[in-house]
C-alpha cells in the first residue's frame, strides 16, 4: 500500500511496506492517486508523461521502495513485565477541569501510597520481569510530589533491589511543578531518567483550565519553577506537556509560547474528555489540521534560524525507529506494562485505573484475571480491523487502547477523531523529514 499526499506545494509518496518516503511531481502524484481509485483526472497526461512516470515507479519497485509487501505476522509477546506506572498519590493540589483522573482522585477517595505497598510494587516488577535487564517505573498521580518522601524511598529501594537482581531501573515523574524546589530538582536530576511537567501554554489558556484548589489560575505559580528546572536539567531528558481543548484550537501559539520560555522539548496533546465545551469532535478537525500545518511551518522556520525545539508529535524515524514487531505490538498495556494504584491494585494502564472491570489483581497477590491479561496480550495492530487500510498503521500501532475503549467500548476499535489528528501529524512529520534532508544536502 502507498499513501500519496500533498503538503501545500509539495507532493509525497509514502510506501507503507518499506517505510520509504519519496517526493514527486504533481503528475506522478495525480497518476498514483488515480490508480488507487481516487477521482483524479489524468486525461491531460501525455504518452511521454506516462512513460516517464511508469519508468520511475518500476525503478522504485525493483529497489523494494514502492509497493513492497507488508508484514502480516502477528507479534510474539512474552509475559515479562517491563514497566509499572506507580500512582504514588491519588490526590492533587490542582483542580483541572479536563482531568481524566477526576482531579486526582480517580473516582474514589483521595489517598497516598504507603512505602510497604510501593516496595511490593518494586518486588512485583522484579519478580515478573523475566530476563529483562532494564525496567521502568513512572511515578504518577494525582500529583506525585504530594507524596515525595515515599517516592524517594521507592527509588532508592528499587535501585538496591534491582542491583541484587542484576537489573537497572529507569525512573520518570510527571508533575504539575507546583511543589518543585531546589532539593526536589536536585533529586530529579540525580535519579529521574525523564521528567514531564504540565503547562498548557499562554497564561490565559493555562489559567482557564488548570486552576488551584481555591479556583485561581496557576500559571504564575509554576512558570518560574519550570524555567529553573530546565536551566538545571543539563542534557537529561524532560518534556513540558500541554493539553489543547476546543477552547484553544489555535494551539500552535501555545506551543510557540512554551518554546519562547526556553523550553526545547514540548508535547501538546488533544484533550480526552466528555465535557461538551472542551471536548474535541469531528467538527473541529479542519481547524486542527490547519493548525498542525501552521505549527509545522513555524517549527521549520525556527530550526532554519537556529532556534529549533523538539516537538513530540513531529518526531518520526522512518529509517531507524522502533522495530516493526514493536510497532505491531503497540504499547504493551495490560501485559508488559501495568498501573498500580495506592492500595496496590493492578490495572492495564493509568487511564483504566479505578475501573473495577479492569482490575487485574494486585502487587500482593499477582495477576488474578489471566483472561483479561490474555485479551490485552492478543490485542495488536492486526486485531484492529479499521487500521487495515490506514497508511499510518505501522507508526501509531492502532491508537490508544484506553481511548478506544472509552469512546467505542472496545480496545480494538480505534477512535476516529484521534485517528484523523494522528494522520495529519504524521504527514506534517514526513514533510519535516523531507525538508530537513533537503537542507542538509544544500
Amino acid at each position: 500500500m502507498i499513501h500519496v499526499f500533498n503538503y501545500r506545494d509539495k507532493n509525497y509518496i509514502y510506501d507503507v511496506g518499506s517505510g520509504s518516503l519519496h517526493e514527486c511531481d504533481e503528475n506522478t502524484a495525480n497518476y498514483l492517486k488515480n490508480q488507487a481509485g481516487q477521482p483524479v483526472d489524468i486525461t491531460y497526461l501525455t504518452d511521454e508523461d506516462l512513460k516517464e512516470i511508469l519508468s520511475d515507479v518500476d525503478s522504485l519497485k525493483e529497489q523494494g521502495l514502492l509497493y513492497k509487501d507488508e508484514v502480516k505476522a502477528y507479534p510474539v509477546k512474552s509475559n515479562e513485565v517491563k514497566a509499572l506506572c506507580i500512582h504514588i498519590c491519588h490526590d492533587c493540589n490542582f483542580r483541572c477541569r479536563y482531568c481524566f483522573a477526576d482531579e486526582g482522585a480517580y473516582h474514589s477517595k483521595r489517598e497516598s501510597m504507603d512505602f510497604e505497598t510501593a516496595k511490593a510494587a518494586v518486588d512485583f516488577l522484579i519478580q515478573n520481569s523475566g530476563k529483562r535487564k532494564v525496567l521502568e517505573m513512572d511515578f504518577f498521580g494525582g500529583e506525585p510530589l504530594m507524596n515525595l518522601d515515599v517516592l524517594k524511598k521507592t527509588v532508592y529501594y528499587a535501585k538496591e533491589e534491582g542491583a541484587k537482581a542484576g537489573k537497572k531501573f529507569l525512573f520518570t515523574t510527571t508533575t504539575n511543578a507546583l511543589l518543585l524546589n531546589d532539593e526536589t530538582i536536585r533529586f530529579f536530576n540525580e535519579e529521574m531518567e525523564n521528567v514531564v511537567l504540565s503547562l498548557d501554554g499562554r497564561p490565559e489558556v493555562h489559567d482557564a483550565i488548570r486552576k488551584s484548589i481555591n479556583g485561581k489560575g496557576t500559571f504564575d505559580l509554576i512558570i518560574d519553577k519550570i524555567k529553573k528546572f530546565i536551566s538545571l536539567r543539563g542534557e537529561k531528558s524532560y518534556y513540558v506537556r500541554g493539553t489543547f481543548t476546543a477552547k484553544n484550537l489555535d494551539f500552535s501559539k501555545d506551543v510557540l509560547f512554551i518554546a519562547d520560555q526556553g523550553v526545547d522539548s514540548i508535547s501538546m496533546e488533544p484533550v480526552v474528555t466528555e465535557l461538551p465545551d472542551l471536548a474535541i469532535g469531528k467538527e473541529h478537525l479542519p481547524a486542527i489540521e490547519k493548525e498542525y500545518e501552521n505549527l509545522c511551518e513555524a517549527y521549520l522556520k525556527r530550526h532554519a534560524e537556529g532556534k529549533g525545539f523538539n516537538f513530540f508529535h513531529f518526531n518520526i524515524d522512518l529509517e531507524g525507529g522502533p522495530c516493526l514487531s514493536k510497532r505491531v505490538s503497540a504499547c504493551g498495556a495490560g501485559n508488559e506494562y501495568f498501573s498500580v494504584v495506592p492500595n496496590g491494585d493492578l490495572y492495564p494502564c493509568h487511564q483504566f485505573a479505578g475501573d473495577k472491570a479492569f482490575r487485574m489483581g494486585s502487587v500482593f497477590e499477582g495477576i488474578t484475571k489471566p483472561e483479561l491479561r490474555e485479551k490485552f496480550k492478543n490485542s495488536c495492530l492486526f486485531t484492529r480491523k479499521k487500521c487495515e487500510n490506514c497508511f499510518a498503521k505501522f507508526i501509531c500501532s492502532g491508537g490508544c487502547s484506553a481511548n478506544n475503549y472509552h469512546f467505542n467500548g472496545d480496545i480494538d476499535e480505534p477512535y476516529e477523531t484521534t485517528c484523523a489528528m494522528m494522520k495529519k501529524r504524521v504527514e506534517c512529520a514526513m514533510h519535516i523529514l523531507a525538508e530537513k534532508k533537503l537542507r542538509a544536502q544544500e
